[in-house]
């Protein structure tokens, strides 16, 4: 593997390369063929479609396949060149694509899950077909017999998935906000851990297994990072987009995380710094700088004869803070905050001007984006969503390195 780094100024862009429309209702997943000018696109408008790049440099359909029910997850492995479907009545297909992209034969298909498929994963490795869905489970079926192999059970929706390949662990994120380990075996599964941390629904993970880090994304528009490899339970905080985080990729090369959100933000951070972990919120009856009391604290409250205050917290120390003690707000980037946020009187004043350097560059994709896939050899990147618009983009102006041999993160 050779790279190419370049050193790039901080105003650089992301430059749009190519815009594929066509489908007729929401586009749920969009891939970059490896090696190949080509784009293979899943729609709730029942479609498959595998787009190839023409001499005019415009995107035509080869392949345009139209299914059973409204496709709503997606994965394509390019070796054996097998794409795999989850639909939103449970199933999951499996078609081979021909070696010159104009051709794609139906294998099988995996009564997979009650209710809508939203996320797939395939092992060549273990010939595994892993998915998650609405019906609150995860399944894995062996893609040789096509039999159930196992499942297990949630307490809400499963929303998103990653695998390590090598280990055989799932991380299976859902709708309360919780993401659980798993280890998956033949015919049965242990839950290993959970991790808890996000105040809203898990919409997207990513795992880096030569760090061994996953990234979460959430509907509370936040990121965590969690240290899976350091067993310490090591988590950062990342907070930068202004709708919910929809998709993520760790670039291993370059410490980079680049996420996308719903209202078309994308957001490119600096993952090869020092970074601090936000503070547990303290709880308290009183201010822990004025020590007025809070407006639950009846026995304080009538022993000074004063009014109850709202509790609030500084982002920097944790502390429970009334609102005259933390008047001040400020970013504080190596704790993840990059737009301001509370703090109190004390934390404010220790931050230096260069504190607030921020560690994440910050584009707009100009269109809703509730998926996003990377090619990091060739720095590429696709996004789509319900606006049925998909986007390529040249992420090396961003990124800042392009790689000279196919790199795949997976």
């Amino acid at each position: 593997m050779a790279a190419e780094i370049h050193s790039r100024p901080q105003s650089s862009r992301p430059v749009l390369l190519s815009k594929i429309e066509g489908h007729q209702d929401a586009v749920t997943a969009a891939l970059l063929i490896p090696k190949e000018d080509g784009v293979i696109t899943a729609s709730e408008d029942r479609t498959i479609r595998v787009w190839l790049k023409r001499d005019s440099g415009q995107y035509w359909p080869s392949i345009y396949h139209t299914m059973a029910s409204p496709c709503s997850a997606m994965t394509y492995h390019h070796d054996s060149r097998r794409i795999f479907v989850g639909q939103d009545n449970g199933a999951v297909m499996e078609f081979h694509v021909s070696e010159d992209f104009n051709k794609m034969n139906f294998i099988r298909t995996y009564p997979a899950h009650q209710n809508r498929v939203s996320a797939i994963i395939f092992s060549l490795a273990t010939e595994w077909v892993v998915s998650t869905g609405h019906d609150k489970c995860v399944s894995w079926m062996c893609t040789r017999t096509g039999d159930m192999l196992g499942r297990h059970l949630f307490p809400s929706w499963a929303s998103c998935l990653q695998y390590d390949f090598d280990t055989q662990y799932a991380f299976v994120g859902d709708y309360s906000g919780q993401i659980t380990l798993l280890k998956l075996e033949q015919d049965t599964c242990s839950v290993i851990t959970t991790l808890k941390g996000h105040e809203g629904s898990i919409a997207c993970l990513w795992w880096d297994p030569i760090q061994r880090l996953l990234f979460s994304g959430a509907s509370d528009n936040s990121i965590i990072m969690w240290d899976i490899g350091g067993r310490k339970g090591r988590t950062l905080l990342l907070q930068g987009h202004h709708d919910r985080v929809q998709a993520l990729c760790y670039l291993q090369l370059t410490r980079q995380l680049v996420s996308c959100s719903s209202d078309g933000g994308i957001a490119v951070w600096n993952m090869d710094v020092s970074r601090e972990e936000a503070p547990q919120w303290l709880e308290s009856d009183s201010c822990q700088k004025c020590e007025q009391p809070f407006f639950w604290n009846i026995k304080q409250m009538w022993d000074t004869k004063t009014l109850g205050l709202r509790q609030h917290h500084c982002r920097k120390c944790g502390q429970a803070v009334c609102g005259k003690c933390s008047s001040k707000r400020s970013s504080y980037p190596v704790m993840g905050f990059e737009f301001q946020v509370r703090m109190c009187d004390s934390c404010y004043d220790s931050i230096k001007d260069e504190d607030r350097t921020s560690l994440a560059t910050f584009h707009e994709g100009k269109h809703n984006i509730s998926h996003m896939s990377m090619d990091v050899a060739r720095g590429l990147m696709v996004t789509c969503g319900t606006d049925r618009i998909v986007k390529i983009w040249d992420m090396t102006p961003v990124v800042g390195c392009s790689l000279a041999t196919g790199f795949s993160p997976h």
